[in-house]
C-alpha cells in the first residue's frame, strides 16, 4: 500500500483512530500522541451473552458489525474531530475471536484506504500493557509486568517501552479462563472474574487447600490442574451429600490463583532487579490480586502500576497507545493484513 500523505515524526502531534473488536465489546478511540486519550467508547455485549454463560463467537460477530459504525461515529464526535484529521487508523489484529476481529479490521482497512492514511495492525495482548503507560506515562524502567486476561497470562521484563522479553507464559489455561471455567461449573455466573470475586468476599481462602502448580525453575503458570481440583473438589462433596460452602470454595480458589500468579512475579522482580512492577490484563482488576501484590512490592520499596479499571477491560485506548509508537517506528500494515485468533507477542 502506498500512502501519498505526509508520514509525521515524534516532533508532531500525532492523532490516531484505533479499534477493538476481538471479543466481546465494540470499542473506538481517538489518541493524541499515544496517551492523551481524546475519547474512549465501549459498547459491551456482557449482557448479551450471560445467558449463554459464556461468548458465543458468531452472535458476538453479528452485534460488532452492528456497532461498529455507529462507536466510531461517537469517537469521533466525542473526540471532536473529523476523519480528515486523523494521521492514522488502528486496529486489533490478533489474539482474539476471528469473526470480531474480522469486523475491526475491515473497518480500519476501509478508512485507510479511503483516506489514504496509514493502516496500523495491533496486539491485543500489547494493548493491556500499554493500557499503563496512559495512566502512567514514565513508569521508572526496567520493570516487570504481569498480564492476565481471560486468554492470556504473560510474564515480561522491559528494559524500554518498546523492548520486552517474555520470561514466562502459561502453559494451559489462563488465569481468567479458569476463572471463567469455575465460575460456570459453580453456578456463579459470566463473567466468572467478577463473580468469582463477589462471591468469595464472605469466604475464607484457607478453607479449602487447593494445589498451586510447581513448574521448576521456570516463570510459567499452569491452571489446568487447580481448575481439575476444584471440580473434583465440588463432585466429591456432592456424592457425599454435603453442602459446597461457595464463598469459602470461591474465596479457596481465588488465593491459589493469586498465590501462583504474586510468586512467579516477585522471583522474577527480584531475579531482575525490576525498579517498578506493572499489572495489565482484566484480571489485573481484581482487588485482593492487587492488594497482594501492592503489599509484597511496599515491603520491597518498589512502585506497583496497574491500569484504572475502565482501561483493565477490552478498550480501544490501549489499541492506540501501542499504535503511536509502532507508528514512530513507521510500522504499518499492508491492507493485505489478515486476522490472527493465535497471534502472540
Amino acid at each position: 500500500m502506498q500512502f501519498t500523505q505526509k508520514i509525521k515524526n515524534e516532533t508532531e502531534d500525532i492523532l490516531i483512530l484505533a479499534l477493538e473488536s476481538s471479543c466481546d465489546e465494540t470499542a473506538a478511540s481517538v489518541n493524541l500522541n499515544g496517551t492523551e486519550v481524546l475519547s474512549n467508547v465501549v459498547s459491551s455485549q456482557v449482557k448479551l451473552h450471560q445467558k449463554f454463560g459464556g461468548v458465543v463467537p458468531e452472535i458476538a460477530s453479528r452485534k460488532h458489525l452492528e456497532l461498529i459504525l455507529p462507536v466510531i461515529d461517537q469517537a469521533l464526535v466525542e473526540a471532536g474531530v473529523e476523519f480528515s484529521d486523523l494521521d492514522a487508523v488502528a486496529a486489533t489484529y490478533g489474539p482474539g475471536l476471528v469473526g470480531g476481529l474480522l469486523v475491526g479490521l475491515t473497518a480500519a482497512k476501509t478508512i485507510a484506504l479511503a483516506l489514504k492514511i496509514p493502516l496500523i495492525g495491533v496486539n491485543h495482548i500489547a494493548g493491556h500493557i500499554y493500557a499503563n503507560f496512559i495512566a502512567n506515562p514514565d513508569i521508572e524502567k526496567p520493570l516487570i509486568c504481569l498480564t492476565v486476561s481471560g486468554g492470556h497470562t504473560d510474564l515480561l521484563y522491559f528494559a524500554s517501552r518498546r523492548g520486552y522479553k517474555i520470561l514466562g507464559s502459561t502453559q494451559d489455561d489462563a488465569a481468567g479462563e479458569a476463572f471463567d471455567k469455575i465460575s460456570r461449573f459453580m453456578g456463579l455466573g459470566y463473567p466468572g472474574g467478577p463473580a468469582i470475586e463477589k462471591a468469595a468476599q464472605s469466604g475464607d481462602p484457607s478453607a479449602v487447600d487447593f494445589p498451586r502448580a510447581d513448574l521448576g525453575d521456570s516463570f510459567n503458570f499452569s491452571f489446568s490442574g487447580l481448575k481439575t481440583a476444584v471440580m473434583n473438589y465440588i463432585n466429591n462433596q456432592q456424592q457425599k451429600g454435603n453442602l459446597v460452602n461457595k464463598a469459602d470454595l470461591a474465596a479457596s480458589f481465588q488465593a491459589a490463583v493469586i498465590d501462583s500468579l504474586s510468586s512467579n512475579l516477585m522471583a522474577a522482580v527480584k531475579k531482575y532487579n525490576a525498579k517498578s512492577i506493572v499489572l495489565s490484563g482484566g484480571v489485573a482488576a481484581n482487588q485482593q490480586l492487587r492488594k497482594s501484590i501492592s503489599k509484597q512490592t511496599t515491603e520491597l520499596g518498589l512502585k506497583l502500576y496497574y491500569p484504572p479499571l475502565d482501561l483493565c477491560t477490552d478498550n480501544a485506548a490501549m489499541i492506540g497507545a501501542v499504535a503511536y509508537y509502532q507508528y514512530l517506528e513507521k510500522d504499518f500494515a499492508e491492507l493485505s493484513l489478515s486476522a490472527d485468533p493465535a497471534l502472540k507477542l
